[in-house]
This record gives structure tokens, C-alpha cells and sequence, in this order.
């Protein structure tokens, strides 16, 4: 493991990056600013290694674009809630409305812009866990939360576990939001990588703002359809309402119950592989519609469809639907997600 001194934020805190190598000389690079994954280099079909997430250079760019959650981890609730509200046990709560009437990854000030405790370093294992205290009514939420996330460098790839407890009942639906391209952060748009959701239904959304209908429809018959591995812009560019809506994909799919694998990511130059294993009930597949010539690492500039977000997650909304499997953390009771992203 490699510490070194990444930076200093607006308020003046020291930002780090650590490394972490295996011996298949896959890298991965995190910081204890957002719990953020900066890098993660992978070797491709040559054996040269590419580094498959897109990302920045400074702290001061994670801060000043923090509405793109580059490889960011995102709580206490990922994904939007309708209205910017939920009731919980009858109590009625207020969030902020950042993304037009309704709340987004848990609006402003997010634990992306934040600097986390590093807990624990485990050199041995290649991992290390960032830890954060969310305090009662943060960002409009109940309870005080403890939040650990560890990123463990395994033989062939990578674990994000996260694990959270609270004094209160609350809303516990963490991600991470790291933009993958396994032809290399810098390679332009993903339309030629092919994926595979081994989901059969999603949860079609009303209009342009992306809220849940409610809904848990088939895939089957539509452009949302990979069941069947395909590329990703065979179908982006068609007539149907639910591209139309988000400019492309950016639809939760329900990951079938019987799936051992929830999503597979093959690089079309790279040849590189994704496999995502999860114990979410849901993955929020992304095309970065909104991403517009955005300066990020080694000079790159970042436009739309330059990556795929799989955001392992409850769905959207989850909180405002019971058709949907509830998000609640129960009050002092600690619950554990994982998720492996295997290369």
C-alpha cells in the first residue's frame, strides 16, 4: 500500500490517495475525500494495463464537480425520492430539491464532498475502510448513521462493502458511482461495449424526471431488453419514450432473484471483462447522457456516453413505494451490503 498526499480542500483538511497493487498488477487508487475510487487500473487482453474509470486530477475538482459523483460513494439514500419527501412512522421528511422538484443521491453536501476517517488499513489484504458519521437530520434524514465502506483489492477485482448502523429508523441505500470505460477513462464513448443485465423486468420511469411509475415491467420486447449480452448503443438511439425521457439509458433494472452474475461489461478495444455480483435488489444502468465536454484525469475531456455507471442500489424511490423493497435501516440494528466488481 502507497499513502501520499493527494491535496488540501476548501477548508483546508489534507486529502490522501492510497494504492493498493496484486499480484496480477491490477491497481486501485482511492482517497479519503468522498470515499472516492480515482483509479483502477486493469490489464487488458495484451496484458497492458488501463485505467477503466473515468475520474480527476485535483481535490479541488471533486469539489467543484461534485454533480457528477465521478466514483463517488453516495448516501444515505442513492438515486432520487419524489418530491424531495418521505413519511417514516407517520413523520413527515423534508430533503433538499436538487434536481428539480425532487432529491438526488441525498441532495447538497453530499458524502462525496466530505472528508472520511481512514478506520482501518489491512496491507495483508489490500484493503482499507473509510468510516463517517452522519449526524441526526443530515441532509433531512433521522438518526445518527455510522458508515463504513471498505474497498478490498482481491486476486481478481475488487469488493466494496458497506455497513451502516443508526440510533433511529432511516433510510440505508448507499452506492458507488464510478463511471466505467474498459477501453480506458480516455477512449471516448462506450456505445461499442457490450452488456448483459441478467434482469428480466425494470422500473419504468413517468417523464424526463426520472421518478419510478411504480411499475415492475418486462424488459422483453423493448430497447431496455440485455438479457441478452448486445451493445449498448444498438438501441439508444430508437423512439421509445423511456430513452426519450432520460436521453439515453438511465433506468433501474430489478436483478432476477435466481442471477448469480448481475451485469457483465465487455470493453470492445480492451477485451477486458466485468462481471458485478450483488446482494442489492437493483442496478441503476447509466450512459452519462449529461456529461458535456467535462475536463477530467490526464487531460481528458469527458462527454456524453464516455461511461457506464451500474450503481448497485434499492430503487429509485424506494422509501415512497410500497411496491418496492424498503431501504430502512431499523434502529440500532447493522446491516451489511456488498458489492464485487470482478475483471
Amino acid at each position: 500500500m502507497r499513502k501520499e498526499k493527494f491535496g488540501k480542500n476548501v477548508k483546508g483538511q489534507e486529502v490522501f490517495l492510497y494504492t493498493f497493487e496484486n499480484e496480477q498488477k491490477m491497481k486501485m487508487v482511492v482517497s479519503n475525500i468522498g470515499a472516492v475510487l480515482t483509479n483502477l487500473w486493469i490489464p487488458d487482453k495484451d496484458g497492458n494495463l488501463r485505467d477503466v474509470v473515468l475520474g480527476y486530477d485535483t481535490v479541488i475538482d471533486y469539489e467543484n464537480n461534485g454533480d457528477t459523483h465521478f466514483g463517488a460513494t453516495i448516501g444515505r439514500s442513492a438515486n432520487r425520492i419524489e418530491n424531495a419527501k418521505f413519511t417514516l412512522h407517520g413523520k413527515t421528511y423534508s430533503l433538499a430539491k436538487n434536481d428539480g422538484e425532487n432529491n438526488l443521491h441525498s441532495g447538497p453536501n453530499g458524502y462525496e464532498l466530505r472528508i472520511w476517517e481512514v478506520k482501518k488499513i489491512d496491507e495483508k489484504n489490500h484493503s482499507i475502510t473509510f468510516s463517517l458519521i452522519s449526524p441526526d437530520r443530515d441532509q433531512g434524514y433521522p438518526g445518527e448513521l455510522h458508515l463504513d465502506v471498505t474497498y478490498q483489492l482481491q486476486e481478481t477485482g475488487i469488493m466494496i462493502t458497506y455497513s451502516g448502523i443508526s440510533n433511529a429508523d432511516t433510510i440505508f441505500n448507499p452506492t458507488n458511482h464510478s463511471y466505467f470505460n474498459l477501453n480506458g477513462h480516455q477512449s471516448g464513448d462506450i456505445l461499442k461495449h457490450k452488456l448483459q443485465l441478467n434482469a428480466s423486468r425494470y422500473t419504468p420511469i413517468k417523464d424526463e424526471h426520472s421518478i419510478p411509475t411504480g411499475e415492475i415491467t418486462p424488459v422483453e420486447g423493448t430497447p431496455l431488453d440485455f438479457t441478452n449480452k448486445k451493445q449498448i448503443g444498438l438501441d439508444i438511439q430508437k423512439n421509445y419514450p423511456q430513452l426519450k425521457f432520460s436521453q439515453g439509458y438511465d433506468h433501474n433494472f430489478v436483478i432476477d432473484q435466481k442471477a448469480d452474475v448481475a451485469a457483465q461489461l465487455e470493453g470492445d478495444q480492451s477485451g477486458i471483462l466485468m462481471e458485478i455480483f450483488t446482494d442489492f435488489p437493483g442496478v441503476q444502468f447509466y450512459t452519462s447522457n449529461f456529461l458535456e465536454n467535462v475536463q477530467g484525469k490526464e487531460k481528458a475531456v469527458y462527454s456524453n456516453q464516455s461511461g457506464v455507471c451500474l450503481e448497485t442500489q434499492f430503487f429509485p424511490n424506494a422509501i415512497n413505494e410500497p411496491n418496492f423493497e424498503s431501504p430502512i435501516l431499523k434502529r440500532n440494528e447493522e446491516k451489511t451490503y456488498k458489492t464485487f466488481y470482478k475483471f
